[in-house]
């Protein structure tokens, strides 16, 4: 029925478990992908989008990397936006809307095109422990399937509680239940536990909806893509989404219902995502605010079933539908189904170590909400990492982790491991301090070379990106050798209220001005010819513009790295007696042996350590 022994078994096939059981299975590994419904494999349990604000940039780092996620959201978009191009590079983020459903059976084939891996449904209600290491799974039919390295990638099943205002009941999203058993062996084991809330807007039937009242959300005329690959089936039409508000009038109508709100009366007790409130939580923090703004995003290319962005609830469904009924373009909505809060378990992740593989237990990888994150981008670069880390230790190699200055999934796990969360965790472009170096248009340059030298990411990859690096930077010196005269770049310069210059001068530093961008130096004869004569594609004149524009602030910020990285250098014993240490203070001696740091470098970014902890530090080093 199953191999002897796997070399990774995967439970749970979310975001992060798809991903994991990938990459690997794609690294050469004997993998097992368990889950309690084959027919849900990378479900978008509540958003049918991927990407958005640091999100994107997560996406592409994925697929530099050799996952499956970017190429999967490409394949089944419906709507492509490029967020906030009015910014700096730094800050462009993609965004695409997904058919739901197609985003489903896309992951799924994938993953049944991917060699060395195999599939079973059903619930793992316990782990197998060796000693100290984990050596498989029980399932809830009572078999054990043997493993050298599990991830788990509950999501929110671990004891989920659905709630719909003074109604719940168990299950890990609706219509699915929840598992259990793996939360008490964990526990035995000596892991702490905790509770987190998320929550999903009610889904609505399109037919219902009055668009006219609303105002239309039309995606990007230049459609882009995630994926760094070329043969990528790229959409050429999309559906547009439509924004509406909410009105006093439907606050008051949802505030009739706060004693009923499992939120406000007791009954939900755990941390929800700060930054992705419910209306309720909205209206009672926000009381000043008269409106909230609400998006109308369709689930697919032929489904009239709509999700309501921006109302997410856990109010009982008679008041969800009145106070809907009351929004512009509601007024004769109905529902496919409420929205509704979920409880579920996570383990504090400053129980992992950077290669998410738990101190506690060798071999066995968290990855996921069971970290206490949210949201689908996260969890996919967690279940990339734990698969990719799970597959090296099987293979007795060094371990793959990512520094703050290299990815912003490096920033993601530091983050988790070092200073632990107590609500769900979101990635935003300001938890990363040198985010001009991790921008979504270099992921592959970033990336990419790390990931094939382990065998994951492709030789068709690591093609692509010499590529395009030899193109760059022969686009740069270009600019940096050639020569331009006062009557070639004058016209150029008054046309975008630049100041002209009075002699012949390198293209470099005309390029360098903020207001004179590549479409206006192609004017000159000798710039659209290089183009043209070496085949210079959109990605490697637009990367060529970015560091031109850019090169002060992008070598300001690796010098800000190159520092950082010295102290990452120093490392500290494992299992360090920071008792010893009596002239650093309390805090820092009970934070530090709590999280037990690998390096200098992370032990300074310790909630609780200050400065003059990691002098003392350094000096008992012999640094």
């Amino acid at each position: 029925m199953f191999k002897k022994e796997y070399d990774v078994i995967v439970v749970g096939a979310g975001h992060a478990g798809s991903e994991a059981a990938a990459a690997a299975a794609n690294m050469g590994c004997s993998t097992l992908l368990v889950t309690m419904n084959l027919q849900n494999i990378a479900q978008m349990s509540c958003n049918p989008a991927m990407g958005g604000i640091a999100k994107g940039q997560i996406i592409r780092e994925i697929d530099a990397l050799g996952g499956y996620s970017g190429i999967v959201s490409d394949e089944t978009a419906i709507q492509f936006k490029m967020l906030n191009r009015s910014k700096g590079p730094a800050m462009w983020s993609p965004r695409v809307q997904s058919d739901r459903m197609l985003f489903s059976l896309r992951w799924r084939e994938l993953l049944e095109e991917t060699p060395h891996l195999d599939f079973y449904q059903e619930m793992v209600s316990g782990l197998i422990i060796d000693g100290d290491k984990i050596s498989g799974v029980k399932t809830s039919l009572g078999l054990e399937i043997k493993a050298k390295t599990v991830v788990l990638t509950n999501g929110t099943f671990l004891n989920g509680l659905i709630h719909i205002g003074e109604k719940n009941f168990g299950g890990g999203r609706a219509g699915e239940r929840a598992s259990t058993g793996i939360t008490a062996d964990l526990i035995n084991l000596g892991f702490q536990a905790g509770r987190m809330k998320t929550g999903t807007p009610p889904r609505v039937d399109g037919r219902s909806l009055d668009f006219s009242k609303m105002t239309e959300q039309p995606g990007d005329d230049k459609i882009g893509q995630f994926s760094y690959l070329k043969n990528i089936n790229k959409i050429t039409k999309q559906r547009s989404c439509y924004m509406t508000y909410t009105s006093p009038e439907v606050h008051d109508l949802l505030r009739e219902g706060f004693d009923r709100s499992p939120m406000f009366n007791g009954r939900i007790q755990s941390n929800g995502p700060r930054y992705c409130p419910s209306i309720e939580d909205k209206i009672d923090r926000f009381a000043d605010k008269d409106r909230h703004q609400m998006f109308i995003e369709p689930e697919g290319w032929k489904t009239i079933e709509y999700y309501v962005n921006g109302f997410s609830t856990s109010l009982p469904e008679d008041v969800q539908f009145r106070a809907l009924r009351s929004v512009k373009g509601f007024e004769n909505v109905k529902f496919f189904r409420p929205g509704y809060a979920i409880e579920y378990d996570y383990f504090p992740p400053t129980q992992l170590m950077h290669t998410l593989e738990t101190k506690l237990v060798s071999g066995l990888y968290f990855a996921g909400q069971i970290n206490g994150t949210t949201g689908y981008e996260e969890a996919g670069s967690q279940g990339l990492m734990a698969g990719i880390n799970a597959a090296l230790k099987v293979k007795s190699q060094e371990p793959f982790i990512l520094k703050r200055d290299e990815a912003y999934i490096g920033v993601l796990i530091d983050d988790l491991i070092t200073k632990g969360t107590k609500e769900p965790y979101r990635m935003f472009t300001s938890r990363a301090e040198y985010r001009t170096l991790l921008r979504q248009d270099n992921a592959d340059i970033r990336l990419t070379e790390r990931s094939y030298r382990i065998g994951l990411a492709s030789e068709e990859r690591m093609q692509l990106v010499d590529q395009k690096i030899k193109k760059t930077e022969s686009f740069v010196e270009f600019f940096k050798q050639t020569s331009v005269t006062t009557s070639e770049i004058n016209p150029i310069l008054k046309a975008n209220n630049s100041k002209p210059v009075d002699q012949q001068g390198k293209l470099f530093k005309i390029f360098a001005r903020p207001n004179i961008n590549l479409e206006d130096l192609k004017a000159i004869d000798k710039v659209s010819k290089f183009i043209n004569d070496n085949d210079l594609d959109q990605e490697v004149q637009e990367q060529t513009e970015i560091q031109v524009k850019y090169s002060g602030y992008i070598q300001k910020e690796k010098a800000n790295a190159d520092k950082l990285n010295r102290l990452e250098n120093v490392k500290i014993p494992r299992n360090f007696d920071y008792s010893q240490l009596k002239s650093m203070s309390y805090e820092a001696r009970e934070k530090l042996t709590k999280i037990q740091p690998q390096t200098l470098s992370q032990a300074s970014r310790v909630s609780g350590v200050n400065p003059s902890d990691i002098s003392v530090l350094l000096v008992h080093l012999g640094r």
